[in-house]
C-alpha cells in the first residue's frame, strides 16, 4: 500500500499577511505528516497559532513564516498526526480500575486467583467497604462456577460479601454472601419471568449459583459504595494522562450520568461534576463528549429531565453533552447470551434481549433527533443493530438533521443492513481490538451462532466497501485504550486460535482516518478537530517509528513520543 493520498498543494499559506505571521507561536518542520484532510498528501511542516493550526505545507513554506518569538522544532523526519481521537471509552471508569484490584481479563488458576484475593483483601486493594470486588475477571471463569462456589462460599470466605465482575461489564460472579445481602434467593428467581429469569444463574431447584448478567448484576453491583467526587477527579486526572501517553486527545464518555457502579437516573450527574472540577482549574486538556444514558424503554418525556442535567454542565471549556447512549442488547459469549439475535443460539433456542420496544425506540430516536441531540447505541446482536437502524430510518423520515447518530461494538451485522449504514447517515463506532480468533469469539460465541453470523463478526470491510464510516473506539477499561493495538488487530484480525473472519480486515489507511476525522465526527466535533486543517486546534501527535511502511506487528507497538493539545505539549517520552 502506499501511503499517500493523490498529491494536493497544501492551502492557506500564500496569504498569510504580516500580522498573522507575527502570531506563528511553533512551527515542527522535517516531518510526514498526515492530515487526514481527504486527499491530501503528506506535509513536511505546521504553522501553529493561538492554539490552531495556522498553516501546512513543505518546509520551505511553513519556514517563511516564522518570526523572531516563534518556537522551531525539527522533527527529524518523524511521522506527525492529528491526535488520535477515542469514539466509545468509560475513562474515569478507567481511571478507579487503575487504582482497584483488577485481572484485566487474565484468566488464571483457581489457587492462584485465591492467593491475590487474599493479597487484595489484606492490602486494601480490593475493598469497597465491607465488601471485596475484583474487576476485569474474564469471562472464561463463568465455565467454572461450582468451582467459585465450593471455594468462595465457604471458610474463611463464608460471611465475606464478594463480587467478581467480568471484564465484559455485564456480567459477575456473587458468593453466597453478598447474594444474601442483595437478597438474591430461590424465591426471587422463581419471581422471575421469561429472559428476566436468565439474567440470575440458577440450580436446577432454583437456588441462585452466583452467575449474575446485566440486570441480575446491576443491582447486586449497586451495594458497593461509590467513588467520592474527589476519588473520580483524581480518576479523571490519571486516565487523562493516561490516554495522553497514547496521543489521544479527544474521546466520547457515553456513561457520563454514571457514578461508576451506580444505579443510572434521569437526575444522575454520575462522572460529570469532576469533568467541571477538572475544567474549572484548567485542567481538561481534551475534547470530550460526555453521553447521558437514557433508559432502554425511555420515552420523549425522559428527554426533558435529562435535558436539565444537560444544562448545568454547559459553557464548560472543552466539555460538550451533545446527546444520549442507549443499550439496545447485552452480549453475546456463553453463558450470558443476552445480546439480540435474528437466529436463535443453538444451545438455548433463544433470541436473547432486546432491551427497548422497536417501536417506542422509534419516538425516542426521533425525539433526540428533534432537539439536534445524536443517539449513540450500543449494539452487539445482529437483530440489535438491525432494529437500531430502523430507528434511525425512522427518524430521517421526519427530517434531515445532519446529525450523525452511532451504533457502537458491532459484533455481528445482517449483510442486508451493510448499505443501510450509509444511507442512513450512521456510523459504525468500532472496537476493532476485538477483531480476533481467541477463546472469546471462537469457544464462546462461534458454537452458538449460525454460519453466517459468526462469518460477518466485527464486519469492518463489509461495513466500509458499503459506504460506511467507521469510527475508532475502544471500550476501555474492558479492553486497551490503545489505538495502535487496535489498529493491528483491525490490520491483521490475528488470534490465538487463527484468523476471524480475515475477509473483514482493513488496511492502515482506513485506520488513520477511523481515529482521526471520522471519530470527530462521531463527537460532533469535525469542524473543530480531527484534521490538521488551517483554523482547526492543533492537536498533534509525534511518533517513534514510520506508520505508513513498517510492518503491522511494528505498527502495534508504535509509541507516541509527544503529544501536543492546542499547540501545547501536554505529553512526553
Amino acid at each position: 500500500m502506499k501511503p499517500l493520498f493523490p498529491l494536493l498543494l497544501a492551502s492557506a499559506i500564500a496569504c498569510a499577511s504580516m500580522e498573522t505571521m507575527a502570531a506563528t507561536d511553533l512551527i515542527l518542520h522535517n516531518a510526514k505528516i498526515y492530515t487526514a484532510e481527504p486527499g491530501q498528501a503528506l506535509q513536511q511542516a505546521i504553522a501553529v497559532e493561538n492554539g490552531k493550526v495556522l498553516a501546512v505545507g513543505s518546509d520551505a513554506q511553513i519556514l517563511a513564516l516564522k518570526q523572531p518569538a516563534t518556537r522551531l522544532i525539527d522533527l527529524g523526519g518523524k511521522v506527525l498526526m492529528p491526535g488520535f481521537i477515542d469514539s466509545h471509552t468509560h475513562l474515569v471508569k478507567g481511571g478507579l480500575q487503575m487504582h482497584q484490584a483488577n485481572l484485566n481479563n487474565q484468566d488464571m488458576p483457581l489457587d492462584e486467583l485465591e492467593r491475590q484475593l487474599r493479597q487484595w483483601r489484606d492490602d486494601g486493594t480490593a475493598r469497597r467497604g465491607e465488601f471485596l470486588s475484583v474487576g476485569g475477571v474474564p469471562t472464561s471463569y463463568w465455565d467454572r462456577i461450582g468451582e467459585l462456589e465450593q471455594r468462595f462460599n465457604h471458610g474463611e470466605w463464608a460471611t465475606t460479601p464478594i463480587l467478581l465482575a467480568g471484564g465484559d461489564y455485564h456480567t459477575g460472579w456473587a458468593n453466597r454472601a453478598l447474594l444474601a445481602r442483595a437478597g438474591v434467593d430461590a424465591a426471587k428467581v422463581k419471581a422471575l419471568q421469561g429472559e428476566e429469569r436468565a439474567t440470575i444463574g440458577h440450580h436446577d431447584n432454583g437456588e441462585p449459583n452466583g452467575f449474575l448478567v446485566d440486570a441480575g448484576l446491576y443491582p447486586v453491583q449497586a451495594l458497593l459504595p461509590l467513588a467520592s467526587d474527589a476519588e473520580l477527579l483524581v480518576a479523571l486526572e490519571d486516565a487523562q494522562q493516561h490516554y495522553h501517553s497514547l496521543g489521544i486527545t479527544a474521546w466520547m464518555e457515553p456513561l457520563a450520568n454514571e457514578n461508576p457502579g451506580g444505579d443510572i437516573h434521569n437526575d444522575s450527574l454520575g462522572v460529570l461534576p469532576a469533568y467541571k472540577a477538572l475544567a474549572a482549574k484548567g485542567g481538561l486538556n481534551a475534547h470530550v463528549a460526555a453521553l447521558l444514558m437514557a433508559d432502554s424503554k425511555a420515552t420523549p418525556t425522559d428527554l426533558d429531565q435529562l435535558d436539565q442535567v444537560r444544562q448545568q454542565f454547559q459553557g464548560i471549556a472543552n466539555l460538550s453533552l451533545p446527546g444520549i447512549k442507549v443499550f439496545a442488547d447485552g452480549v453475546a459469549e456463553h453463558p450470558a447470551q443476552s445480546a439480540a439475535m435474528l437466529e436463535p443460539y443453538s444451545n438455548s433456542g433463544k433470541n436473547g434481549e432486546l432491551l427497548f420496544d422497536p417501536q417506542g425506540f422509534a419516538r425516542l430516536v426521533d425525539a433526540a433527533d428533534a432537539r439536534g441531540w445524536l443517539v449513540h447505541v450500543h449494539a452487539i446482536g445482529d437483530r440489535a443493530v438491525h432494529e437500531s437502524l430502523n430507528a434511525v430510518a425512522y427518524a430521517r423520515k421526519q427530517r434531515h438533521s445532519g446529525i450523525h447518530h452511532s451504533i457502537t461494538h458491532l459484533q455481528m451485522v445482517t449483510p442486508g443492513d451493510f448499505a443501510r449504514f450509509q444511507a442512513l447517515d450512521v456510523i459504525a463506532a468500532m472496537q476493532l481490538d476485538w477483531a480476533a480468533a481467541d477463546e472469546m469469539s471462537v469457544d464462546l460465541v462461534k458454537p452458538y451462532v449460525t454460519a453466517q453470523a459468526y462469518q460477518y463478526m466485527y464486519p469492518a470491510h463489509s461495513l466500509l466497501s458499503n459506504g460506511a464510516t467507521i469510527a475508532g473506539a475502544s471500550d476501555w477499561p474492558i479492553t486497551t485504550a490503545d489505538p495502535w493495538k487496535a489498529i493491528y488487530q483491525a490490520l491483521t484480525r490475528k488470534g490465538p486460535q487463527g484468523v476471524l473472519a480475515p475477509a473483514e480486515a482493513v488496511d492502515r489507511q482506513t485506520m488513520f482516518q477511523a481515529y482521526t476525522l471520522n471519530a470527530a465526527r462521531a463527537l460532533q466535533l469535525d469542524r473543530q478537530i480531527g484534521s490538521l486543517k488551517p483554523g482547526k486546534q492543533a492537536d498533534l501527535i509525534v511518533l517513534d517509528r514510520d506508520v505508513f511502511q513498517v510492518s503491522p506487528e511494528a505498527l502495534g507497538d508504535t509509541q507516541v513520543l509527544k503529544t501536543y493539545f492546542a499547540g501545547r505539549e501536554v505529553f512526553s517520552r
